[in-house]
């Protein structure tokens, strides 16, 4: 069939839906109506590794910009404290709104007043939408009232009237708090269009999951894969190697309530496997950071330690089995149960031969060191159930891998986790897997499908199998394109002393991000072009006390990992880097730790943020100017088309609507 066959073809299908030039033309002139509207709000945030409460104060601000226009709407008639207030108001809508209410001395006049003010912010908010984006945005139980004081106009004298008397009946019937609290929902999100994730949401701070159900409620959002998100996808498959490297680093940094009430996974077995095991073994390298949730004694923070020296040897025999199972890793040289002297205390390394810290090991064979003993078998048997069985787990992995991706192309923007790997001489990294030879994008692509057969394969499969290991190659695996170094160093930092052995040397993508042509030719490879496009990357977080910048390449590319996670706070010296592009161009902001939510609702203070426009569009960027605008321009083409169809006879107008 030739290509003006399949045109027409196309056409005809077009036209059930425009059956006719009044159809065709009414939806061109909406759809080149949206074009001239500014670009919607985008909000990237990058490795929020578990800290939930951060996570929802700086989703509710969004990134400074909620104050932003409540400032604008009523600066000039509101001291700062009371913008203050009315943001605070606005984060969390719940839990302030009593307070405020019962302060004011008429509470029907603050409810009034409020509901007068939101009005007005929430109009702003709206001005860039269309009436039917809004409508769609709106709640459903009041939303026809709201979308009838968005359109508010006091210059009408006729409906003064009917607005005054919509409010006060609100406040008469006593629904003023239910819609107080709409509003403020509404003006969130409203005031960002879409919202991008760039990767670790997991592992590190206590409550990934919270982070992962305000994620399920978003209106529009995609999430970049990162390493430690591609762990608990793995152990989500029930790889038995991720399942316990996800427990070993939830052990580490007492993240226990997350797997126990969070994910109602028990680890009363490993508990009772520990104390039973390791009762009269040394645990002093196993310490948790903390002492586990709820208590600090000496007898807690020991029990936790066995658990993790359990789990942990019972990590390094599985990634060994990993290893060998999977020559194309080329990983061999990760293999260190089989070069541990165990007589002598020592093992040997690459760079030498070190002195263990412990070699307490009372179920490793050394003849067969990465062989699990039956106890360790079953053990691994009752964890790999409780993770299948996980249904909030498996909810919240099923919605990573439809949101998700190693990388992800959107206005102009490259977004990815770690890194494109590079070799020492700049060019892409080449890896050789199942007889293909992949770099650059095609080794991202190859990645995300095979990291999806990991989960979506069917059991007992080898595509299963390859999957659920290189979910876990992701995480650690030597370059992968979401770890980004050349091998994890978690066995010597939890056995070797010397701290020389502790380093990860990272890709050489992390040199090379600092040249304008390498990242030109990033950009290039993924299919993008221009002055206005970047690079947005996460993972390595920005040592903003050392001097640091998260500006690379003059800007071409941007780090948004500044520290979110506490754990990290102390090396970059802030808590983190947000980014907003927005219809004037892109803003990049730097946060202070936050002071918690108490504080933030007791005291209204929000989080400390310095905000800087690196990348300002000279006018003011259009949807015509987006992907989402290319796309209607596709469609206004095609029905230009049908018009022309239309009107030569080749189709015949349906004019049975108009009977």
């Amino acid at each position: 069939m030739d290509h003006q066959s399949e045109r027409l073809k196309y056409l005809r299908l077009l036209a059930r839906e425009y059956p006719n030039v009044r159809a065709a033309s009414s939806e061109i002139i909406h759809l080149q109506a949206i074009l001239s509207l500014p670009k919607g709000t985008e909000h990237f945030m990058s490795d929020l590794h578990g800290e939930a409460e951060a996570f929802v104060h700086i989703l509710n601000n969004a990134s400074g910009a909620v104050r932003e226009k409540v400032d604008i709407v009523l600066r000039d008639s509101l001291p700062s404290d009371e913008c203050a207030r009315m943001a605070t108001l606005i984060y969390y809508p719940e839990e302030k709104l009593e307070e405020l209410a019962e302060a004011a001395p008429n509470r029907a006049e603050w409810y009034r007043i409020t509901l007068s003010r939101l009005i007005d912010i929430c109009r702003l908010c709206a001005s860039k939408y269309t009436r039917a984006k809004v409508r769609r945005a709106l709640p459903r139980w009041n939303g026809d009232i709201i979308n009838e004081l968005l359109n508010k106009n006091n210059d009408i004298f006729n409906k003064r009237a009917y607005f005054d008397t919509v409010i006060a009946s609100i406040v008469e019937t006593d629904r003023a708090e239910d819609f107080i609290i709409s509003m403020c929902n509404l003006i969130k999100r409203l005031v960002v269009d879409h919202l991008h994730i760039v990767g670790d949401i997991f592992d590190r701070g206590p409550r990934a999951d919270i982070i992962m159900d305000m994620l399920m409620e978003h209106h529009s959002v995609d999430i970049q894969w990162g390493n430690h998100d591609v762990l608990w996808m793995g152990a989500a498959t029930g790889s038995r190697t991720c399942i316990a490297t996800v427990l070993s680093n939830s052990i580490t940094y007492n993240n226990l309530e997350m797997i126990e009430t969070g994910y109602g996974i028990s680890l009363r077995p490993l508990s009772l496997f520990a104390d039973e095991v390791y009762r009269n073994s040394d645990v002093t390298c196993f310490m948790p950071k903390a002492g586990t949730e709820g208590s600090d004694t000496p007898l807690d923070r020991t029990r936790a330690a066995r658990m993790h020296k359990a789990i942990a040897i019972i990590q390094f025999k599985l990634e060994g089995q990993t290893i060998q199972r999977n020559p194309s890793f080329h990983m061999d040289d990760r293999l260190l149960l089989d070069k541990v002297d165990y007589e002598a205390g020592t093992v040997q390394l690459p760079s030498g031969v070190y002195p263990l810290r412990d070699c307490d090991f009372p179920t490793i064979d050394p003849a067969d060191p990465y062989t699990l003993t039956p106890e360790e078998t079953e053990l691994m048997a009752q964890l790999k159930r409780s993770f299948l069985r996980s249904e909030k787990l498996q909810r919240h992995i099923r919605f990573l891998y439809s949101k998700g991706g190693l990388y992800k192309c959107f206005n102009g923007n490259l977004l990815f986790h770690g890194c494109v790997p590079m070799d020492e001489n700049g060019e892409f990294l080449k890896f050789s897997f199942g007889g293909k030879e992949l770099s650059g994008k095609a080794l991202m692509d190859w990645c995300e499908t095979v990291a999806r057969e990991g989960y979506y394969a069917r059991e007992r499969t080898d595509e299963r199998q390859f999957g659920k290991d290189f979910l876990w190659f992701l995480w650690c695996g030597r370059h992968s394109p979401s770890f980004g170094r050349d091998h994890i160093a978690t066995f010597e930092r939890r056995l070797v002393e010397d701290k020389s052995t502790w380093v990860e040397p990272k890709n050489a993508y992390y040199t090379y991000y600092n040249e304008d042509e390498v990242c030109v030719r990033i950009l290039r490879e993924f299919g993008l072009e221009g002055d206005h496009c970047h690079i947005v990357n996460g993972h390595v977080p920005v040592k903003t006390k050392d001097g640091e910048s998260p500006l690379k390449a003059g800007g071409r590319l941007i780090v948004i990992d500044g520290g979110f996670s506490r754990a990290y706070q102390s090396t970059t010296g802030i808590a983190g880097y947000t980014l907003v592009y927005d219809s004037w161009g892109i803003h990049i902001t730097a946060h202070e730790p936050f002071p918690g939510k108490r504080t933030a609702i007791e005291d209204n203070k929000d989080i400390l943020s310095t905000s800087m426009a690196f990348d300002r569009s000279e006018s003011r960027i259009r949807i015509s100017e987006t992907d989402n605008g290319k796309v209607l321009q596709q469609t206004i083409n095609d029905l230009k088309d049908l018009l022309s169809a239309f009107r030569r006879g080749e189709i015949k107008e349906d004019n049975s609507d108009m009977d």
